[in-house]
């Protein structure tokens, strides 16, 4: 294999799938990335086996080939090499040798054997639809913060995603849940939706994604099964394996009657309770709020700190309440409310809280409360 390639081309795709290469693993090829030149392109495979991607870019090809190189190392090289230079990669069969040039500089990277690259993107995927990159951009952001972190419950480790109906409408959602918080999003179910499985995305899978769709702003094809998942964007195609595990009944945590609504205006709300939250310890981050008629009061205290309150005006019209959260988890919310306000509905102070926002019905968020 030899080839010529724009080094701002091919930092930009090695970024994309040098980061699906676990940087500790005890399978020497899974910390490599597959190079393949043919026809004015250069291909570029990543996996760590449960997500492998796969990123085209154009090149100069002079003689086409396959190998692998140390995906770290390489991409290290293509960063510290200058800005609007040319790279040249020839891969010598016999030596088992890949060479970069560029103006004085040369490396050589010991490469290992392209027939040992597993492969992932196969299998039959019978569903299949596209999105915008707004649309998916808006799924993963508005949830992502509410995936679980713990280990042990693996099936709250990602986003699900499956075909619902909403008030008589076919819907695709996006929910996540860690336990103590819950956001669930929607929009109108794509073309070729109707029947998918429901399927859990994982964190990892997500944040890979989620870096890709920045770089794009067309269609996004999603094409998926019971157990695989592949999105194609452009020039790249990301393929994951899926979460082996049953979702819990999020509905049922939904409160239907919350009777006590308090609306505020989100900005400054979320700047008090950023405020007043630099007083409660770290461990817990524990604010309290004190409702009335026509105001809310924010206060937290702890034995090392000292305390911190801060009263703001405030829509509620129902019995007083005092009730608990992690400020933390509740700024988390506030930052994807979109528009002015946001609506929270209580029954008590140890049932979840429901915030909506007033604009966009597709978007709920559930809260737990904490003990104050």
């Amino acid at each position: 294999m030899k080839l010529t390639i724009e080094r701002a081309a091919l930092l930009k795709s090695l970024a994309h799938v040098q980061s699906v290469v676990e940087r500790r693993t005890t399978i020497p090829i899974l910390s490599n990335v597959k190079l393949e030149g043919r026809a004015g392109l250069l291909s570029l495979n990543a996996t760590d086996m449960d997500l492998d991607i796969i990123e085209s870019v154009p090149a100069d090809v002079v003689r086409p080939g396959a190998t692998t190189a140390p995906a770290h190392t390489f991409y290290e090289i293509v960063r510290k090499l200058p800005d609007g230079s040319q790279v040249e990669i020839e891969h010598d069969a016999e030596s088992g040798q890949l060479t970069l040039r560029s103006g004085r500089s040369k490396f050589s990277l010991a490469c290992l054997p392209v027939e040992d690259f597993p492969v992932l993107s196969g299998g039959e995927l019978p569903f299949s639809f596209s999105l915008s990159a707004a649309e998916l951009k808006t799924l993963i952001d508005r949830t992502r913060f509410a995936i679980s972190t713990e280990e042990t419950r693996y099936y709250l480790n990602g986003i699900y995603l499956h075909a619902a109906k909403a008030d008589g409408v076919d819907v695709l959602r996006a929910v996540a849940t860690d336990g103590h918080r819950l956001a669930r999003v929607e929009i109108t179910l794509p073309d070729g939706a109707a029947g998918m499985p429901g399927i859990i995305v994982p964190r990892k899978t997500v944040a890979e994604i989620r870096k890709l769709i920045d770089e794009t702003d067309g269609e996004i094809t999603v094409s998926l099964s019971e157990t695989k998942l592949k999105f194609a964007f452009g020039d790249a195609v990301l393929t994951s394996k899926l979460i082996d595990g049953t979702f819990p009944d999020y509905e049922r945590v939904i409160p239907a009657d919350n009777d006590k609504v308090l609306v505020v205006d989100c900005k400054s709300f979320a700047q008090a309770v950023d405020r007043v939250s630099a007083i409660s310890t770290e461990k817990s981050r524990a604010i309290k709020l004190a409702l009335e008629k026509g105001s809310a009061t924010l206060s937290a205290s702890s034995a090392e700190n000292g305390s911190a309150t801060e009263e703001i005006e405030a829509d509620y019209t129902s019995t007083p309440l005092e009730i608990g959260f992690n400020s933390r988890y509740l700024m988390d919310i506030l930052a994807q409310v979109e528009g002015d306000t946001a609506r929270f509905a209580m029954a008590d102070a140890a049932s979840p809280t429901v915030v909506r926002e007033m604009t966009d019905g597709g978007a709920i968020y559930v809260l737990m409360p904490m003990r104050v």
